[in-house]
């Protein structure tokens, strides 16, 4: 498939085809991942929303083609199991069931494209007590095990914004498993379906602090540890103009370089145990308070102190360092400051192909790609079947 802008797509999933049903989070970005990543992926929007009134389109419908289906009508699922037909992999985020009812279950899907990879994005997973219940981010991250470790001492735990759950434990999973699996097409001929929980992902980022507690070396009261803002030389602190900075001095050489930088050899000397925390916690934030954030950077950045200033997201695009990578894409090269994909690759390299089209943009040329001739498109379009 050619991009809208008229040139071949880039990048190592170059040829790949993805036919993703459009929803909230997780699903969506899994396809963002693989589109930026070259491969073609065809998002599945509904009729309403290609009514030209939906204003700007998500970020995560960059580098998509988008048809607009009605998916509860028969016309509609037929349509898009026509798409699946010849896709490489299927990915949605209903309550497990719900696909199956609808009539493009992964049964009837691997029927008629017994290489398809489902991959399947939802929560509590497809399986279990809770798999038909609701839930967001918290609340799957909670039952991980993974929101307890984060916040304060004697604070109640604080959610990491839907990180853990939604991205790093979701729609980044799924894209690892759908690839796992189409790895897996290539030695079997077979397709098959990928069941991406967020419980279940969250539990697997959270590999490293259950094994630490497994050896004694992390407490289950949150705000103790080495890595969860317990230990000073691992914290944020307020600068003289009420900005942050971050400190991650955890090696000895890198905390004996913190206190040549702050001053306080003398008064703080080699590492301390915990019981010591408090008070070297209260030196260092005395003596950040005294300088800006920026004087901080001239001090401390780019050495091994392992220092950053704390960036609000209109400041990180603009930060040398990030410029230098690329890692945000900026007005200058077509489109508004929003991360650019993903890792970098050294040959085949990502690129966001186009931004994100207007909802069913690509329904008609789909569509007769799919073979439907001038009448049957009319027809479909005057029924509110498809739009766009």
């Amino acid at each position: 498939m050619i991009c809208p802008a008229g040139r071949e797509r880039m990048g190592p999933l170059e040829g790949l085809r993805v036919l993703e049903i459009e929803g909230l989070g997780p699903a969506p970005f899994c396809g963002m991942m693989l589109a930026d990543m070259g491969a073609t992926v065809i998002s599945v929007t509904r009729p309403s929303k290609a009514d030209g009134n939906d204003g700007d389109r998500p970020a995560s419908e960059r580098g998509k083609a988008s048809i607009a289906i009605d998916i509860k009508t028969s016309e509609g699922v037929e349509i898009l199991l026509s798409l699946a037909d010849g896709c490489d992999a299927l990915i949605e985020g209903f309550r497990p069931g719900v696909a199956e009812r609808l009539g493009f279950g992964p049964e009837i899907c691997h029927e008629r494209n017994p290489r398809l990879v489902y991959g399947r994005m939802t929560g509590w997973g497809q399986t279990g007590p809770l798999a038909g219940a609701a839930g967001h981010d918290i609340n799957y991250i909670a039952l991980s095990g993974a929101l307890h470790a984060m916040g304060r001492a004697g604070e109640r735990p604080v959610p990491p914004l839907n990180l853990v759950g939604d991205f790093g434990g979701g729609g980044m999973m799924l894209a690892f498993g759908v690839m796992c699996a189409l790895w897996e097409v290539a030695r079997s001929g077979q397709g098959q379906v990928v069941d991406a929980a967020m419980t279940d992902g969250s539990a697997a980022l959270m590999g490293m602090i259950y094994d630490m507690r497994r050896r004694g070396r992390w407490a289950d009261e949150r705000g103790t540890n080495l890595l969860d803002g317990g230990a000073p030389f691992y914290d944020t602190y307020k600068t003289r103009d009420g900005r942050h900075v971050a400190i991650g001095a955890i090696e000895p050489q890198f905390y004996a370089l913190l206190l040549e930088k702050t001053g306080l050899q003398e008064e703080l000397g080699a590492r301390q145990s915990s019981s010591d925390w408090p008070a070297m916690r209260r030196a260092l934030a005395r003596v950040f308070r005294q300088k800006t954030r920026d004087e901080w950077c001239e001090i401390m950045e780019g050495t091994d102190v392992c220092f950053a200033p704390v960036l609000a997201m209109d400041e990180a695009p603009a930060h040398p360092h990030n410029v230098a990578r690329g890692t945000f894409l900026t007005q200058e090269r077509g489109a508004a400051p929003a991360p650019a994909p993903a890792p970098k690759l050294s040959r085949t390299r990502p690129e966001v192909a186009f931004p994100a089209r207007a909802a069913g943009a690509d329904t008609r040329d789909l569509l007769r790609e799919l073979g439907y001739g001038q009448a049957e498109r009319d027809a479909l379009y005057a029924s509110g079947v498809v739009a766009g």
